[in-house]
């Protein structure tokens, strides 16, 4: 691939994503791709790949030349093949068999050669389902795989990895970064992956090459600040890349990323999980039987492998979904006079008490701007517009958004979506707080303003639920952990104290 002073521009965007790029990467070469957050990475991987719209000013505008095997990128079809940092987006069928067999049949891959290509990338990638399995069901550190799976099926030239290991548990990290490596081996392909953090893949790339963020001292646009083999670049620019906001290791960085801290002692229960058993919609039971006390001025991690059920319990706890069995109970504190179970409070009432962060950023994405996505939830609570103006110039401010304030959500980058979402939830100052996956996306520098404001959150008497995989938030938050297993299929659902299910869990779903 090679870049010659190759720019782009957001439609709707003064600022360019990427600016004068000049970057050569020979076939067959692994490049780990690293920079803060808005520095351009994922643009770059997206022009890589053509999937940039094409138009005019309002769509989005390029300079330069973007070339692949000597052709304009994505002039020929698979040659390049991208994990996107959002895996949900890129799920296109119904099935997993059918969706990782989706991009070689477009390829027209004959048909003997399909299957046992879709059968040897889930092998690979480890996700562990049958073919005909609903791609619904999966937890969002599954459809990373089945992702990467139809990626590695398509066996492309170019492989391009946006954040791939970024929702996975830390042993389905190295997993999918071993397969990723033996399908490179087999292939002899060209890799290019945008991680933060560098431990990851360092060992396992030839080659490091970090951007600028447009405005950094040194740094314009997506020029190339450092580039090398990873432990030249390390040892050379340590400090001055983790200041950057690049994940360095510690060994090549002499700060902490953030200042020690004592948390307070938790105060009252505000929210608890009683023999909690619950699932979505029309789906099998996530988690069981669940008891679990959210303390005011407190953080609760909740870990477990992927498919565990952690997000399905988070957005019960929330109030989101309704309970299967057990209950979710609200103390008077939180409930202030509405009943005990959140699940039933009118959104309204909801949104005063209880932020969700959902775990694709998109999700609870409405506004046509950054700023108006920020004032929406104080405003529908009828707040002096006094207050809403002074807390969203705060929270833009604090999470580095206030360039962005009149861009539309959906053009920024997925670290800047996970901040705004973050943000979002908490401009109505609620009281308890649950995040999905709060540090997804983000660079050394935004990973540390989020600590901070989430310690400020517990400082005045917020509980704080974290679904992460995130070992450095649960340290840097004093969390408490609460670990999930996944359920075992083969063990009926019968919370503590109530008869068998009726034939079926719809109908005792529906049971009070």
């Amino acid at each position: 691939m090679l870049a010659r002073g190759w720019s782009w521009r957001h439609g709707g965007r003064r600022a360019q994503a990427v600016a004068g790029l000049d970057l050569e990467v020979e076939p067959g070469e692994r490049v780990l791709l690293l920079g803060p957050s808005g520095s351009g990475k994922s643009t770059l991987l997206a022009g890589l790949v053509g999937v940039l719209p094409e138009g005019d000013a309002e769509d989005g505008e390029s300079a330069g030349e973007l070339l692949v095997g000597g052709a304009p990128a994505g002039a020929r079809r698979g040659r390049a093949g991208l994990v996107l940092q959002d895996p949900e987006s890129q799920v296109v069928l119904a099935r997993v068999g059918d969706d990782v067999a989706f991009g070689p049949e477009n390829l027209e891959v004959p048909r003997e050669e399909i299957w046992p290509r879709v059968r040897a990338a889930l092998d690979a990638v480890g996700l562990d389902v049958p073919l005909d399995h609903p791609t619904a069901a999966l937890s969002g550190g599954q459809k990373q795989r089945l992702a990467l799976a139809g990626v590695l099926a398509m066996r492309p030239g170019l492989v391009l990895l946006d954040e791939p290991t970024a929702n996975l548990d830390p042993a389905g990290v190295v997993e999918v970064r071993d397969a990723v490596v033996r399908a490179l081996d087999a292939t002899g392909a060209t890799l290019v992956v945008v991680e933060h953090r560098v431990a990851v893949w360092a060992d396992v790339v030839d080659r490091v090459v970090v951007l600028g963020r447009p405005g950094d001292e040194g740094g314009d646009g997506a020029a190339v600040v450092a580039d090398g083999p990873p432990e030249q670049v390390l040892a050379a620019h340590g400090d001055d890349l983790a200041a950057r906001g690049v994940w360095v290791p510690p060994r090549f960085r002499t700060r902490p990323l953030v200042p020690a801290w004592r948390a307070p002692t938790p105060g009252e229960d505000l929210l608890a999980a009683r023999e909690l058993a619950c699932a979505r919609p029309g789906g099998p039971v996530a988690v069981r039987s669940a008891d679990l006390v959210l303390p005011a001025a407190s953080c609760t991690a909740l870990t477990g492998a992927n498919g565990a059920g952690k997000t399905t319990l988070a957005l019960t706890l929330a109030g989101l979904l309704e309970p299967v069995g057990g209950a979710v109970v609200a103390t008077g504190a939180l409930a202030d006079g509405l009943g005990p179970s959140p699940w039933r409070w009118r959104s309204r009432d909801l949104l005063r008490r209880v932020g969700t962060v959902f775990q694709d950023p998109e999700h609870q994405l409405v506004a046509a701007t950054v700023e108006d996505e920020l004032s929406h939830g104080p405003r529908l609570l009828g707040r002096p517009e006094e207050e809403v103006r002074r807390r969203t110039a705060e929270l833009l401010e604090r999470l580095r958004l206030t360039a962005l304030a009149r861009a539309h959500p959906f053009t920024l980058s997925g670290g800047e979506k996970r901040r705004l979402s973050v943000a979002t939830a908490l401009a109505t100052g609620p009281r308890a707080v649950v995040l999905d996956e709060p540090t997804f996306g983000q660079d050394a520098l935004t990973w540390a303003e989020l600590v901070e404001l989430l310690r400020e959150l517990v400082d005045g008497g917020a509980a704080l639920l974290a679904v992460t995989h995130d070992a450095d938030l649960v340290e840097a938050l004093g969390a408490r952990t609460h670990h999930l297993e996944p359920p075992d299929p083969a063990v009926p659902l019968a919370p503590r104290g109530d008869p068998p299910p009726p034939r079926g869990l719809a109908r005792w779903r529906g049971r009070r």
